[in-house]
């Protein structure tokens, strides 16, 4: 017997599909991913010493849960240095483990049974087991599209997903999947939404340091104080500074719902280990340079994707604004996003993923990952380019 509220908990898409490709793995295929969210970098060497030199000064005992202090100073200095925005390091700032952890503790500090959450369509689907635990609902927001496919959110549509129980919005910016980063005039007219509602604003920013061309990321955060004073600010150095093993993360809020939500992390992982935090401070509060070397090779990597994958009938390639995620609108082919998906998979050796499987919005379009660069990443393009081709 399990309980109820387990009825309502799903594995990610992405965990869904790793699970088919194990399978035919097993089977002796050979199967490129162009799936994951997950940057093929090393740790950069600065951050991997400073864990290290922490292990040998025993550094291993239980971590103060609201964060090490040093890592809590680091934290704040880099909101101010990046994003212009003053938190107090000693209740305003929680070190969690990863962004994962920082949503759960958000949301279940913010909403309850009876209560629903605006979430844009499509988003990340990782969020949605969370917000059913609380007991919570979510209504969806339509996106819309521009002229040039780009994925957007209106104010019209917050109107209309709006009922007399909704507590808060979420946030992903930039946005996973669909790459957009919002801009600041879009972010203002969201942000005037939240305040004219009395919402709570959870915006999840783990994707900041990787934006392309003119595309700056804006915390809302940082529009105003009343804007501050209901947004969590929720980040990690999964992505930033390709650390997604070490499970780091950190949210930024005022002080009432920063000691809600280390009252949530008490119950759970009661915070990272010391050492890891250690290097933590060192990769918020030592040298950028490797994050601007990242940002380059994505950069990079954006223009194969787009080059490869050009030219294809009845496939638009929607660069992104931010992150590492091309999006591909196959809404011509005629297919649900689901059967090219597996098409893709099961025929032609490479695994993306579906657009539906982050909403109805999401239909008509695949999320290509080039996370994972070099041959990897050209000979997955090019059985991506031959499976579409062959349908």
């Amino acid at each position: 017997m399990q309980a109820e509220r387990i009825s309502g908990l799903k594995p990610t898409a992405v965990n869904t599909i790793l699970a088919e490709v194990k399978a035919l793995r097993t089977q002796g295929r050979n199967i490129i991913s162009l799936m994951r969210g997950e940057p093929d970098f090393p740790t950069p060497p600065h951050i991997v010493e400073a864990a290290t030199a922490a292990l040998r000064a025993g550094r291993t005992s239980y971590p103060e849960n609201r964060g090490e202090q040093r890592l809590r100073e680091a934290v704040a200095l880099k909101l101010e240095r990046d994003n212009g925005i003053a938190y107090d390091p000693g209740t305003e700032i929680l070190i969690t483990d990863g962004a994962t952890l920082g949503i759960y503790a958000a949301v279940m500090s913010l909403l309850g049974p009876g209560d629903d959450i605006l979430v844009p369509d499509p988003i990340y689907d990782a969020y949605a087991s969370p917000i059913w635990l609380t007991g919570a609902e979510v209504r969806r927001v339509r996106s819309s599209r521009g002229e040039d496919g780009r994925f957007e959110i209106n104010v019209k549509a917050l109107e209309e997903a709006r009922t007399p129980t909704t507590r808060a919005l979420l946030l992903n910016d930039p946005w996973n999947p669909v790459g957009t980063v919002l801009t600041r005039e879009e972010l203002t007219k969201i942000a005037e939404f939240v305040l004219r509602h009395n919402l709570f604003l959870i915006s999840d920013e783990i994707y900041e340091a990787i934006t392309y061309g003119t595309s700056t990321h804006t915390s809302p955060a940082a529009l105003s104080p009343e804007v501050r004073n209901r947004c969590v600010v929720v980040n990690s150095l999964s992505k930033t500074y390709s650390m997604t093993g070490w499970r780091l993360g950190y949210c930024a809020a005022p002080e009432k719902i920063i000691r809600a939500m280390l009252l949530v992390l008490q119950q759970s992982s009661r915070g990272p280990a010391t050492f890891i935090q250690d290097a933590g401070a060192a990769a918020l509060g030592g040298p950028q340079d490797c994050v601007a070397e990242m940002r380059s090779a994505y950069t990079d990597r954006r223009h194969t994707v787009s080059e490869i994958l050009a030219g294809l009938p009845l496939v638009d390639v929607l660069e992104p604004e931010g992150g590492f995620f091309t999006t591909l609108d196959i809404g011509r082919m005629g297919r649900t996003s689901d059967e090219v998906r597996r098409h893709l998979l099961n025929e032609c050796g490479v695994a993306v993923v579906h657009g539906r499987a982050y909403g109805e919005c999401g239909e008509g379009t695949l999320r290509v990952s080039f996370g994972s660069g070099g041959e990897t990443l050209r000979a997955g393009l090019k059985s991506l380019r031959e499976g579409l081709q062959s349908i």
